[in-house]
């Protein structure tokens, strides 16, 4: 496979041409130039947008969007010690196709062995709306986030042949790692934010600290594929300048779990706390609607303990990306905002009471 070229700076025209003239979306012509320019908010990744131009006019595509190891050593190190690139680069692989939830089209996904450096070229979804963390959404946006989870827990549902799938297993030691870590990563978050976040807040982050043993590695009788990190930043919405609703991004914690634990990751964490409220009944009752359609049959009162329970996963998500992957303004205020709509969330609908009981 040669060299991974795991920076945008290192794309070649020649290297370029060849995987575009594979993906089948260059079939004459080569490339002869190429200018980039960083796109997106990830702290774990390094995303890019090229524009190209070609020895005849119109050859190809006018731009792709491409994706990279971190150059931040603190996020890279982080992605490789939990196999997060290998996870992303194998979902479009093997994974993507089998779902229904519309993501870009992989044109390259290449990973060197030591399962760090590696590159993802993409289809240019552009022009496209970024979901914004930290401004919450509409109730349509909701509304198509939701739709998209059932797209990709619908075919999964209790699939052996999908939720087998080797790269999605967990690796042997997993939980006890992330348990090892986890109290290390609340002292931070506490100190970091005690006086950002609300203290009857906090105090939902602390307890879920003092129930690690029973939250990581809880086992669910219902599985399915899961996104792992279901939120606005990980969204593009009205993409192609309109013409289709919305695609899901950022596949690096693409894990086999209980479906719900998306779902309350949404609702809590990621759609913020005044949408939720305002909208959480009519929210759930979508999604069962489009999960029925799809020959899953739920209902909001056989779903809830298992949602509710889901507001925990953006709370330890929060927590445990601040203390482990680079900080940043930004990134100071979405962990903030996650845990924020995920304490909230299991606050009101006593996530934590569940867990013990």
């Amino acid at each position: 496979m040669g060299q991974i070229p795991s920076h945008p700076a290192a794309i070649q025209p020649d290297w370029l041409t060849e995987r575009l003239h594979a993906a089948g979306v260059l079939h004459e012509g080569a490339v002869t130039a190429i200018r980039w320019e960083p796109i997106g908010t990830g702290q774990v990744g390094d995303s890019a947008r090229f524009h190209l131009s070609y020895d005849r006019p119109g050859a190809g595509p006018a731009t792709v969007a491409g994706k990279f190891p971190a150059e931040d050593q603190n996020s890279r190190g982080t992605a490789a010690a939990f196999g997060l690139y290998s996870k992303e680069v194998g979902f479009y692989r093997e994974i993507a196709p089998h779902l229904d939830v519309r993501v870009p089209q992989a044109l390259v996904a290449e990973i060197a062995e030591d399962g760090v450096d590696f590159v993802l070229i993409f289809e240019d979804l552009g022009p496209a709306r970024g979901g914004n963390q930290l401004a919450s959404c509409s109730f349509v946006d909701a509304q198509a986030g939701l739709r998209q989870a059932a797209a990709m827990h619908g075919p999964s549902w209790n699939n052996p042949a999908l939720t087998g799938i080797d790269l999605l297993q967990p690796r042997e030691g997993h939980a006890e790692q992330v348990k090892a870590l986890y109290g290390n990563a609340q002292a931070i978050f506490r100190e970091r934010y005690a006086d950002s976040l609300e203290p009857e807040l906090m105090a939902i982050c602390e307890q879920l600290n003092e129930a690690k043993e029973e939250w990581f590695g809880r086992e669910s009788a219902d599985k399915a594929i899961v996104h792992g990190d279901f939120r606005l930043d990980n969204m593009l919405f009205n993409i192609k300048g309109g013409a289709e609703p919305i695609a899901v991004l950022d596949w690096q914690t693409v894990a086999v779990g209980n479906p719900m634990m998306d779902i309350g990751y949404f609702m809590g964490t990621g759609i913020g706390d005044d949408l939720r409220r305002a909208h959480e009944g009519e929210l759930l009752d979508l999604y069962c609607a489009e999960m029925t359609a799809r020959g899953v049959p739920l209902s909001r009162d056989a779903i809830w303990d298992d949602y509710v329970l889901g507001a925990l996963h953006g709370i330890s998500t929060a927590v445990f990306s601040a203390a482990y992957v680079e900080r940043t303004e930004r990134g100071d205020a979405n962990f903030l905002s996650m845990a924020r709509g995920g304490c909230a969330l299991a606050l009101q609908h006593g996530s934590l009471a569940k867990l013990k009981g």
